[in-house]
């Protein structure tokens, strides 16, 4: 393959000769905190666009630095990340902002990141320098989840993300107040950063365009995105003056997740069993899929030499029953992806029966059904879900080492909610001040 990423000089490898024939190395890098089926769209179309995906994850200290305080640790999040199947190698501790001196230190023609915009603490694209020289490419975000939609969904406590239920009035009005309660506060972050983010954007803006407006407007354009020139994503759909959902941010907004059978298609490793093939069937709800489930799936994939991990998943509301409260945080189809994309596991039942029956086990051809160390709670009329593998002698509990479960997780986001919501409001400040400089930077046009 033709090296495609060293465009725009920068100091990258040079091109030609036989270093033209060598594997297209490829750039990613982020927080990767909850890790997201949105995270793995991102590296399955970043893997697309070479043969060779390194990922670089920042350290806890970087994070809170620019964003406000990550849910899991480092050590969590380097695992997570190594753990989604489009994952060739990770680099732990990578800088917050992206230089060319990094991907020369890994070799990397170009870097990729989503269609939304990436600020530093003084409201700088942290992609700047990368995409002067010619080395960044860019992939589409994956709409309908966000880090905050799912810490929004644990402190509400409402079920009108699950599958087959109306969204309700509770739930409209988180995703207009979540992270965002404080609009005047949104508001006034944005007027602080906002003449950081023009003069570094617009150095040369005619007309006093090195000065910061004195308000910020309550109307934002659709101005074109300064490297390519093209609307910010999501804008588009919007009436012009106006922000996003609710006259927010595009890029921080909350939107619905639309699951579609292409989508499977690109998730799925469409892999047939083969002879020899140890078939394993593993059930759950694998909600917030985290790194207690990858874990899990590993130790489960140690136990055969040529392991076939089928993962059943179980429908929002058999999963509400027995986890009770707003259980799932992700609806069925959410965790679907999130599932596919684990390098562990090779097929998803989608809607998997509660109880692992005969029919299911005849009809994969399982060879061996596990369970974690967690409760196993009994079907609707008492019985033991695992009834008949225990019977046939395939039953078998897998301790995974590890103690995290979704609800751990959930009241790490409870404890520590403040920070959370501030961040998010951070976030949306820097985002919203970007968006009235690029409004102002059209004004000037015209």
């Amino acid at each position: 393959m033709l090296r495609n990423g060293a465009a725009g000089g920068g100091g990258g490898p040079a091109a030609g000769g036989a270093a033209a024939q060598r594997p297209v190395r490829v750039w990613c890098d982020g927080c990767y905190d909850m890790v997201h089926y949105g995270h793995s769209n991102q590296l399955r179309q970043a893997r697309a666009m070479g043969d060779y995906l390194i990922v670089g994850v920042h350290t806890d200290e970087e994070i809170a630095k620019h964003k406000g305080p990550p849910v899991f640790t480092q050590e969590e999040r380097y695992k997570m990340v190594q753990a989604i199947k489009w994952v060739d190698e990770i680099a732990p501790g990578a800088p917050y902002v992206t230089t060319l001196e990094t991907l020369d230190k890994y070799n990397c023609d170009f870097c990729v990141h989503g269609d939304d915009i990436t600020l530093t603490i003084d409201g700088k694209d942290t992609y700047e320098e990368v995409k002067t020289a010619g080395r960044y490419r860019e992939c589409k975000r994956t709409q309908g989840v966000s880090t905050t939609d799912l810490v929004g969904r644990m402190l509400l406590m409402t079920k009108a993300h699950h599958s087959n239920i109306d969204e309700d009035l509770d739930y409209r009005k988180h995703t207009d107040n979540f992270g965002k309660s404080c609009r005047a506060a949104s508001f006034r972050g944005a007027k602080r950063v906002l003449e950081r983010v023009t003069r570094w954007l617009f150095p040369k803006l005619p007309h006093g365009g090195d000065k910061a407006p004195s308000s910020v407007s309550p109307a934002l354009g659709p101005g074109p995105c300064w490297s390519c020139g093209r609307s910010p994503p999501g804008l588009a759909r919007h009436r012009p003056g106006e922000r996003g959902p609710k006259g927010h941010s595009p890029w921080t907004g909350v939107s619905q997740f639309l699951q579609t059978s292409q989508k499977i298609i690109q998730f799925a490793s469409g892999k047939e069993p083969q002879p020899g093939d140890t078939i394993i069937y593993v059930a759950g709800a694998f909600d917030l899929f985290h790194i207690g489930h990858v874990d899990f799936l590993e130790k489960v994939h140690q136990l055969a030499e040529k392991p076939y991990i089928i993962a059943g998943l179980h429908f929002d509301q058999e999963v509400n029953r027995y986890k009770g409260k707003n259980y799932p945080i992700m609806n069925i189809h959410e965790r679907t992806l999130s599932v596919l994309a684990c390098r562990y596991v090779s097929e998803v039942v989608i809607g998997a029966p509660y109880a692992v029956t005969a029919d299911l086990l005849d009809h994969f051809r399982v060879t061996l059904v596990c369970h974690g160390m967690t409760e196993v709670v009994p079907d609707k009329d008492g019985s033991d879900p695992y009834e008949e593998p225990k019977r046939r002698g395939i039953f078998q509990l897998v301790d995974s080492g590890s103690n995290l479960t979704t609800d751990l997780i959930v009241q790490r986001i409870i404890k520590n909610r403040l920070e959370f919501e501030a961040r998010n409001q951070k976030k949306e400040a820097k985002e919203l001040a970007v968006l009235e400089a690029m409004k102002r930077l059209e004004e000037e046009k015209h």
